[in-house]
């Protein structure tokens, strides 16, 4: 059994048939909808960049996201920064970050964060640890991440689809 390939199967099967074809046609206003209160999204800060709310430990019980936040949180906190620490040159860190202030540009950096770590994860050993990049989790194997990225991509990448399906019955 080739185990790389069943690894990367599970992701690129819910990017095809789910997450990708549930963000295309995504407005600035479905992005940062919010339906509740006190919600964590992306914010525009007064510099004009945009930065993500966020607290750690998140409080309990945990704020509802926004789309914005959702996405960005897997462009970024999934994709991006693995694939930069990874298989890149480590540049891109929650400090360098330039985070999506529109649908559009979240949408892109989505895409193109994913092929980045696709790539990279059909070059990497699944066996070998994953090293400090992941701090407390350096001496677990590479597959035990590629497991938890396709987990949090599928719950988050789940939970866009609803925020959409709300979002277009109440509009």
């Amino acid at each position: 059994m080739n185990w790389r390939e069943q690894l990367l199967s599970q992701l690129e099967f819910y990017w095809d048939q789910n997450l990708w074809p549930r963000v295309q046609g995504l407005t600035d206003e479905e992005y940062f909808w919010e339906p509740v209160e006190n919600m964590w999204s992306i914010r525009k800060q007064p510099d004009g960049s945009f930065l993500a709310d966020w607290q750690y430990p998140a409080p309990e019980p945990p704020p509802v996201t926004t789309i914005a936040w959702r996405l960005s949180h897997i462009a970024i906190g999934c994709f991006g920064l693995r694939a930069s620490a990874h298989f890149g040159d480590g540049s891109l860190t929650m400090e360098t970050v330039s985070w999506p202030g529109n649908a559009e540009t979240a949408v892109t950096m989505l895409r193109d964060t994913y092929e980045a770590w696709v790539d990279g994860v059909k070059t990497v050993d699944l066996a070998a640890p994953v090293g400090e990049a992941e701090g407390p989790w350096a001496e677990h194997p590479f597959a035990a991440l590629v497991l938890h990225i396709t987990r949090e991509v599928c719950h988050h990448g789940g939970e866009i689809g609803v925020l959409r399906d709300l979002y277009r019955v109440s509009h």
